[in-house]
C-alpha cells in the first residue's frame, strides 16, 4: 500500500516533461518497459493513429471487443477531466487506488531510467508505461492503444500492434509532424508492423500511397475503407444514426449508433473492420462476428466531448474539435443533426493551431461566437487575440469576448434563449480544444450528487 495520495501522484506526473514537448526517441520508454519485463508483449494490441477520430474509434473497438466477451484495456489521450480516463479496464477508468498502486510499482524503474538518460522520462512516457503495466497485471485479453502524437516516435509504439488503425490523416501539430498530409502520413505509418493488418480509413490518394507502401515494405495485410470495407448506408435517427456497414467478414444492417455526424459512421466502419481483423473474421469465416453482436456493441458506445449534449433548453453541445479538419466535420454534423436557430458558439483555442481556419469552418453555422480561454494559459490563445481573429472572419458585430469560460457559457446560453423567442430553437456549441471541452463538461455536468449546477440541471 502506497503512502502517496492520488492527488500527490497526479502532481508528480504533471511536474514531468510535458507531453506537448517532443524528443523523437523511443530509447527511454524502451528501457523502462524492458525493466518492467515488457508488459506490452503479454497481450495483443490494436494500435490507432490518425489526425482525427482516434479516440472515438478506440472506444468503439473497445465496446465491440467487450461485447465479444473479451477483457479489454484502453489507453487514450488527452483526457477531458481526469487523467485516469487515459487508462481504462473493461471500459471503466482505472480507480484512484489502483492508479496510485501502479505508479508506486513502476516508479523505482522510472528513477533508474531518469538517471541513465540526459532527459528524464516525460509525463506521457510514464503514463504509457503505467497503462501497459496495468493491462498486464489485470490481465487483459486485448489492449486498445491510441497514439499520443504521430506514430513512429510515439511512446506507445514500443508495442507491436497486431492490428494498426489509421483514421483520416490531415494537418495538425504541423510544427512537429510536418506541414502537409503526406509528410504526416509517413510518421503515422510507423505503427504498421510486420505481419500485422493495417486498417485504413478513407484517405486522399497520396496519403493512401504512403500507408500502402509501408504495409508492403513490412509485409502487412491491408484493409481499406471504400474497398475492403465501408459504410453502405446511413440515416439520421433520434439520438444518433442508423448505419449499414460492409465489413471484412459480412454485411451488418441497420445498426444504431448513438453518436452524431457522418464522420462517426466512418469511424464505426473502421472500428468494426479492426475488430474483424483481430478476431479473424473474413468472408471465409462469416459468422464469427454477427449482426446481433455488432448491434449490441455499438448501442453501448459513448464518446464524451464529441458532439455531446450536456444540457437541454437550450441545448448545449460540447465538442473537442481542435483543428480545421475536425471543425469542418463538427460543423457538418451539427447542421445535419440539429435545427438550431440561432446557434451561439463558445470558442477557446490553443495558439499553436490554425485558429483562423477553425473560425472559417464555424462561421457559416454560428450567429455569434463568444471568444474565451481555457485554463492552460501557456498554450491557449488569449480571448482578446482570439476575438480579433474572429472579427476578421465573422465581423465585429457577431463577436463577444469573455476571458472567463463560465462567463462565456452564461452569455452564450442567454443569447440562445433570448434570440430563440423570435427565431426558433436556440443552441450553444462549446468547442475549440480538448481542454475547453473538458472544462466545460466540468462546469456543466460534474457536480456533487444532488447539487444544482448553475444551469438548473439536477446532478
Amino acid at each position: 500500500m502506497s503512502d502517496l495520495s492520488y492527488a500527490e501522484v497526479s502532481a508528480k506526473l504533471q511536474a514531468r516533461w510535458p507531453e506537448t514537448k517532443m524528443d523523437p526517441s523511443l530509447d527511454r520508454i524502451r528501457r523502462l518497459v524492458e525493466l518492467l519485463g515488457d508488459p506490452q508483449k503479454t497481450y495483443p494490441v490494436v494500435h490507432l493513429t490518425g489526425t482525427n477520430g482516434k479516440t472515438s474509434t478506440a472506444r468503439m473497438v473497445d465496446s465491440l471487443l467487450r461485447e465479444a466477451g473479451l477483457r479489454t484495456g484502453r489507453f487514450t489521450s488527452p483526457h477531458l477531466e481526469s487523467v485516469r480516463e487515459r487508462i481504462t479496464l473493461n471500459g471503466d477508468p482505472i480507480d484512484e487506488q489502483r492508479f496510485v498502486e501502479v505508479y508506486t510499482e513502476i516508479v523505482p524503474y522510472v528513477d533508474v531510467v531518469d538517471n541513465e538518460f540526459e532527459h528524464p522520462l516525460s509525463f506521457f512516457e510514464v503514463m504509457v508505461a503505467m497503462a501497459y503495466a496495468a493491462f498486464a497485471d489485470a490481465p487483459v485479453d486485448v489492449a486498445v492503444v491510441e497514439v499520443g502524437l504521430g506514430g513512429a516516435w510515439d511512446a506507445t509504439n514500443v508495442a507491436d500492434g497486431i492490428v494498426s488503425v489509421i483514421t483520416p490523416v490531415a494537418v495538425d501539430h504541423a510544427h512537429i509532424l510536418g506541414a502537409d498530409p503526406v509528410t504526416i502520413a509517413g510518421e503515422k505509418a510507423g505503427i504498421i508492423k510486420p505481419g500485422g493488418t493495417a486498417v485504413i480509413s478513407q484517405q486522399s490518394l497520396d496519403v493512401l500511397e504512403v500507408l500502402q507502401r509501408r504495409a508492403n515494405e513490412v509485409g502487412a495485410q491491408v484493409a481499406r475503407e471504400g474497398l475492403e470495407f465501408g459504410v453502405t448506408s446511413r440515416t439520421v435517427a433520434v439520438g444518433g444514426q442508423l448505419i449499414s456497414v460492409q465489413g471484412l467478414g459480412g454485411t451488418y444492417e441497420e445498426i444504431f449508433l448513438p453518436l452524431y455526424g457522418e464522420y462517426q459512421a466512418h469511424n464505426a466502419a473502421t472500428a468494426l473492420a479492426a475488430v474483424e481483423a483481430l478476431l479473424g473474421a473474413t468472408a471465409q469465416t462469416e459468422g464469427r462476428i454477427d449482426n446481433e453482436l455488432v448491434q449490441a456493441g455499438f448501442a453501448e458506445v459513448t464518446s464524451p466531448g464529441r458532439l455531446e449534449v450536456v444540457r437541454t433548453s437550450p441545448t448545449v453541445i460540447v465538442d473537442a474539435a481542435h483543428n480545421p479538419h475536425g471543425a469542418e466535420a463538427t460543423a457538418a454534423a451539427v447542421t445535419e443533426a440539429f435545427a438550431f436557430n440561432p446557434l451561439i458558439g463558445v470558442l477557446g483555442c490553443m495558439k499553436d493551431k490554425d485558429v483562423y481556419a477553425i473560425l472559417e469552418a464555424y462561421e457559416p453555422i454560428m450567429e455569434t461566437v463568444v471568444c474565451t480561454r481555457n485554463s492552460f494559459v501557456d498554450r491557449s490563445m488569449p480571448a482578446e487575440e482570439l476575438g480579433e481573429l474572429a472579427a476578421e472572419v465573422f465581423g465585429e458585430d457577431r463577436v463577444l469576448v469573455r476571458p472567463k469560460l463560465l462567463d462565456a457559457i452564461d452569455d452564450a446560453i442567454r443569447l440562445a434563449e433570448e434570440n430563440a423567442i423570435a427565431m426558433g430553437t436556440g443552441g450553444v456549441l462549446i468547442t475549440g480544444s480538448v481542454i475547453t471541452a473538458g472544462e466545460a463538461r466540468t462546469l456543466l455536468v460534474r457536480k456533487p450528487k444532488g447539487a444544482q449546477n448553475p444551469y438548473g440541471e439536477q446532478q
